[in-house]
């Protein structure tokens, strides 16, 4: 089992702190926290366990954190890099000789070898993040490059941390999905996304291996793919634009997954409009609607693309999908 759920409203209100800190151990790099909320210490915690690497959501009131040099030491040699995208919150952050505050929209890296201090805060609603944490060795980047980034505020929403971003939030959509065969692919994409994002705060891609920049190249691209399906002149032409490499390149990445740019383009678009097909909600749009809406402008080409892919022809799909919908709903309603 890679995933584990924990809330502290398991237990009475004065045992909950000190559950989420044995918790918050096990799961993660030792640390001293303490909160203004020990009291009645209501958090959670989801953790996509990997092994020696985690992705994680956290949503907690408050906390200190402190990563003290005895900590350090009891740690052994193994040393991390742990990486705290904000969701809601606010929080200050100082390692070294950098004190940074981060907010909404923002990460922060921090380095497990060294000493440093968080405080991390909520508003109206509890402090939520999402937290990578991976060995040292994994990130495809020299240790002194990624040491100019430590304890600095990083746009989550921009470039190669915005690619990062939305990976981190898609992994922990689907993280129920995934099995051991997945460890390797999931801890070396989050790994290369980290690193472009970090070397393209630094304009320092050119610190990453040949292969960690084509597989976060990939999945930029499927990102990008994904972001413009709508545009029906979407194709190898506009990615390769866009990305500024040859369109020969887009087909070699393609090609080393067995598939093509138009094939990958196609499916994720028929995915689109099979999932609206099947949405109730959705119901009275026109088909041709929901199709153009996804990219495919002929009509009759997208209905033969469909049939193709799912055995039925959209009316026939959609029919089928919210019959399904209503006995669900219904037998929901007398269950």
């Amino acid at each position: 089992m890679l995933v584990h759920n924990f809330s502290t409203e398991m237990v009475a209100a004065q045992d909950r702190f000190e559950l989420w800190e044995e918790f918050a151990v096990h799961s993660h790099m030792r640390n001293w926290i303490r909160s203004d909320h020990e009291d009645d210490f209501r958090a959670t915690m989801r953790v996509l366990d990997m092994g020696d690497t985690q992705i994680s959501t956290m949503t907690f009131p408050s906390l200190e954190v402190v990563r003290t040099p005895k900590l350090i030491r009891q740690q052994g040699d193994r040393e991390f890099y742990q990486v705290n995208c904000v969701l809601s919150g606010a929080g200050d952050v100082s390692q070294g000789a950098q004190n940074t505050s981060i907010r909404q929209g923002q990460l922060v890296l921090v380095d497990s070898g060294l000493p440093f201090r968080g405080r991390l805060r909520g508003g109206s609603e509890n402090y939520a993040a999402m937290i990578i944490q991976l060995p040292r060795e994994l990130l495809p980047l020299p240790w002194k490059t990624v040491q100019r980034v430590t304890a600095r505020p990083i746009c989550g929403y921009q470039g190669m941390s915005g690619v990062l971003w939305r990976w981190l939030t898609e992994v922990h959509a689907r993280a129920d999905e995934f099995t051991p065969a997945d460890i390797h692919t999931l801890r070396s994409v989050t790994a290369d996304l980290l690193a472009a994002a970090v070397g393209g705060c630094l304009d320092a891609e050119d610190t990453m291996t040949p292969e960690s920049r084509r597989r976060a190249l990939q999945v930029q691209i499927r990102d990008f793919i994904r972001r413009n399906l709508g545009d029906p002149s979407l194709s190898p032409a506009t990615i390769a634009a866009a990305h500024r490499i040859s369109v020969r390149y887009v087909h070699q990445l393609f090609a080393e997954e067995d598939t093509t740019a138009a094939a990958w383009i196609r499916g994720r678009r028929l995915e689109r409009c099979r999932r609206d097909l099947a949405n109730p909600h959705l119901q009275l749009r026109p088909i041709h609607a929901i199709a153009a809406q996804w990219g495919f402008i002929d009509a009759a080409h997208f209905s033969r693309a469909f049939r193709a892919a799912y055995g039925m022809p959209p009316r026939d799909y959609r029919q089928h999908a919210l019959r399904g919908a209503v006995r669900e709903s219904a037998s929901a309603l007398h269950g």
